[in-house]
């Protein structure tokens, strides 16, 4: 019950100071705990949440071990630092006075690391032991008293007061013990000869070796020594030195003769047969070493590895046939060969990171280790090239990966970053980690647009939600940051809104028009689109488009002299002498009438067609020629200034009125036309002209079907009766309208007899007069007859004139009759 208390009482001041050495270290920056050996596993070692002040359960923590074995554990919730396995110091450190394992804390809240060394403290659990439970020795009768012999030492894997403390003997009279200290503080056991041998009086002597540490209880373990007596052997072997040192590098080959040990004897025959054996060898070394019994070699069986041991000491012994032996040391020593390569382990690593991260973010905690030693063991580490990244010592050999820069997940939306290491050894050896590192996208680029601006051609007349064109813009971002919708900005084109007119496809942004449009109208169209991405806040950019409406050949060319009078035929409302016709392919016909001097030279003017196109380009482009004359070579026209001159000079065969159809043309494709017919009268005086219009008052029949006379006959028939009726209600009003205008018989001699149809001329000849600024005066006598141009008559462009809606009357004056154009009216002065 004593001796429990005691070790109670001793085990709890030990882990008493082992608190307050890890509080002391943890004050450092570094924690320490000391723990006896082969405590079972789950033991607790150390708080550490309590000594490094943290919430280790909050921040998330685990404990790493430098090698494969993990030996100690951490309790998430408790922050405990606990025995992961039981621990046993002699397996661990086999002939290290002080054991410590070393292990990591990794806070991944902090993205910070701790260091924590736990001493194994021995306790005694291992009892001497002998390589050998019987030990056989042969002696020479004739050994003096006094002689020594060696003895197998014993072997005890604890330290300190639990290793090795003393040898004790019992078993024979003649034999007693002695105990030498060596060099290195180790205990020999030699068997002293205290009495003389008899052979005939004892043949064989039986002895107890026993051997015990100092631990409370002490272990102790035995040998049996058996003493056989042999006849006189009076040389022992000696060794040829008493220390034999040998240095191999670690990657020697297996099988080969580290070194060669030789002991000679000057007896003869057995006594002088020399056998070499191991006297004193660990466990380790005896699996690695093999000592040939015959030649004394020492041959490598297993490969050397300095980091498992940097040197052997081997204790051989050289026995003769007689018994006598000697013993030598050898020292092995280990040289290290750089034939361990770097490791680098991933202690914490981040996946992800946004590429607004700022410099200095930390994405992964890395350590670095070489189990090679001195320069072999020195390790450089470096990153690849062209990463934004670097490399910053965290504890000893404790790395940190953190961002050297801004990143840009436009330039590159992950990075492979390769961690190289390298040690100080010729050659070098060399190991690589690599590091898969996501960017995450933020919202920092706008959208672009292919073109800094937009143009496109749409011709006229289109239809209504024709593509126009399609505008491009690409957002470098990822995702919902880089989808582009497209609109229109707001706008008013000829007071109407801007989105009457065009629309833009919202995903595709193709443009379309909502309305034909027509190039008369509208020529330019200014338009804005605006892209915009879908990030938050979202980004946009503007782009311009112009839209030009192309001009298409839709208008045919219109005739503004001879004016227009849409109807079949001349009648009272359209103009006395001056009438158009519609033609069969829809283009207008113009009729006109116009005087021409039989004196003319060829080249006199004698009209001008003047006509215009509302369309553009060479769709406007006209040209003139002559379709259709009475008399073909008497007139030509003007190819573009629409002039009717006199080719040759009238003769008097030729007839005194003509036809003229002129063409007027566009250059559009089809081309477009339209026709002027013009009656020129050759007549030298207004009298002739008024005559040559009397006699040709009744028209001719025009050309056309059976079927249309037909129908016009039946009409007629059918109203037969109206018909006389009204012919005599016109004649009656026709016979009072003239005896209120008309003077007396006598005043009017000189045009009685001339139909009043015969001025129904009139206002064409007013027309002709008015185009080219005439001043006419007609009286009776056409040798008093007058007829002066102005100077400016020949233009080549008839600006636009209102239609009159009011035919000028005729107005009986006098004696004679004027008419005056410059102020657009006529005066007739009676002539009767």
């Amino acid at each position: 019950m004593v001796v429990r208390e005691g070790r109670y009482g001793r085990r709890q001041r030990a882990l008493l100071c082992c608190v307050l050495v890890a509080a002391w270290e943890a004050a450092r920056g570094q924690l320490r705990y000391s723990v006896p050996e082969e405590l079972p596993k789950g033991s607790f070692v150390g708080d550490v949440a309590k000594d490094l002040a943290l919430e280790l359960a909050a921040l998330g923590a685990r404990v790493v071990s430098p090698g494969r074995a993990q030996y100690f554990a951490l309790h998430a919730s408790s922050g405990h630092l606990v025995t992961a396995e039981r621990i046993d110091r002699e397996q661990l450190c086999d002939v290290v006075q002080q054991c410590v394992l070393r292990c990591e804390l990794i806070v991944e809240g902090e993205m910070k690391v701790y260091a924590i060394e736990v001493e194994i403290t021995d306790i005694n659990d291992n009892a001497p032991s002998f390589r050998e439970a019987e030990i056989e020795l042969k002696m020479s009768e004739v050994t003096a008293p006094g002689s020594r012999f060696p003895l197998p030492e014993a072997h005890d894997p604890d330290v300190g007061v639990n290793s090795l403390q003393s040898y004790a003997l019992s078993g024979d009279e003649h034999f007693s013990l002695s105990v030498q200290a060596g060099a290195d503080g180790e205990k020999r056991p030699e068997l002293v000869l205290a009495k003389a041998l008899d052979r005939e009086e004892a043949a064989f002597h039986e002895l107890l070796l026993r051997a015990s540490d100092g631990g409370d209880p002490a272990r102790t373990g035995t040998a049996r020594i058996r003493v056989a007596v042999l006849d006189a052997n009076d040389n022992a072997p000696a060794f040829s030195q008493a220390v034999y040192t040998v240095r191999v590098p670690e990657d020697v080959p297996v099988g080969s003769t580290l070194l060669r040990v030789t002991a000679t004897d000057p007896d003869d025959g057995t006594n002088g047969d020399v056998k070499y054996s191991l006297n004193k060898i660990t466990q380790k070394a005896s699996k690695i070493f093999h000592l040939e019994s015959k030649t004394g070699a020492i041959r490598l069986v297993r490969n050397l590895d300095y980091e498992e041991g940097e040197s052997y000491e081997l204790l051989v012994q050289a026995q003769d046939g007689g018994g006598l032996s000697d013993k030598a040391k050898v020292s092995i020593s280990v040289t290290d060969v750089n034939d361990n390569a770097p490791e680098i382990s991933v202690r914490s690593a981040l996946s992800e990171i946004s590429e607004d991260a700022a410099p200095g973010t930390v994405v992964a905690l890395l350590h670095v280790q070489d189990r090679d030693s001195g320069a072999n063991g020195e390790v450089r580490c470096s990153l690849g090239e062209g990463v934004p990244f670097r490399l910053e010592r965290a504890l000893d050999d404790y790395y940190s990966v953190v961002t050297a820069r801004e990143l840009d997940r436009e330039r590159a939306s992950e990075y492979n970053v390769t961690v190289r290491a390298a040690d100080g050894g010729s050659p070098a050896l060399r190991s690589g980690a690599v590091l898969a590192l996501r960017v995450l996208d933020v919202n920092d680029n706008a959208p672009v647009f292919a073109e800094a601006r937009y143009s496109a051609r749409l011709p006229e007349n289109n239809a209504e939600g024709a593509l126009v064109l399609t505008v491009r813009a690409w957002d470098a971002d990822w995702g919902q940051n880089a989808r582009v919708r497209y609109r229109l900005r707001e706008g008013r084109l000829r007071g109407a809104p801007l989105s009457s007119y065009v629309s833009v496809q919202a995903e595709t942004g193709a443009l379309y028009a909502l309305r034909s449009f027509d190039y008369e109208e509208v020529r330019e169209v200014e338009l804005w689109v605006r892209a915009e991405d879908g990030g938050a806040p979202p980004l946009s950019s503007n782009v311009s488009v112009r839209l030009l409406i192309a001009d298409e050949n839709d208008n045919a060319p219109q005739v503004l002299y001879p004016p227009a009078a849409p109807g079949p035929g001349p009648g009272p409302g359209s103009g006395a002498g001056v009438g158009a016709w519609g033609s069969a392919s829809g283009a207008w016909s113009w009729a006109g009438v116009e005087l021409a001097p039989r004196s003319a030279e060829p080249g006199a003017l004698v009209a001008k067609v003047v006509a215009v196109d509302a369309d553009a380009g060479q769709n406007a482009w006209l040209s003139y020629e002559l379709a259709k004359a009475t008399e073909p070579g008497l007139f030509r026209v003007g190819l573009h200034s629409g002039e009717v001159r006199t080719a040759r000079s009238p003769l008097a065969r030729d007839a005194a009125r003509h036809s003229l159809v002129v063409v007027v043309k566009d250059r559009g494709r089809p081309a477009l036309s339209a026709t002027a017919t013009l009656t020129v009268v050759l007549a030298e005086s207004v009298a002739e002209l008024l005559s040559e219009l009397g006699s040709a008052a009744a028209p001719a029949e025009p050309a056309g079907s059976l079927t249309r006379w037909l129908v016009l006959a039946v009409a007629a028939v059918s109203c037969l009766f109206l018909a006389f009726l009204l012919l005599l209600l016109a004649l009656r009003l026709r016979r009072w309208r003239r005896s209120r205008l008309l003077p007396p018989p006598s005043a009017g001699a000189a045009l009685r007899g001339v139909p009043a149809s015969h001025f129904v001329g009139i206002d064409g000849v007013r027309a002709f007069l008015r185009s080219y600024s005439h001043d006419v005066s007609l009286t009776a006598d056409s040798r008093k007859s007058q007829l002066r141009c102005a100077g400016g008559s020949c233009c080549d462009t008839l600006p636009a004139r209102p239609p009159s809606d009011v035919s000028d009357a005729l107005v009986p004056m006098g004696d004679d009759m004027v008419v005056n154009r410059d102020h657009t009216s006529a005066e007739v002065r009676s002539l009767f």
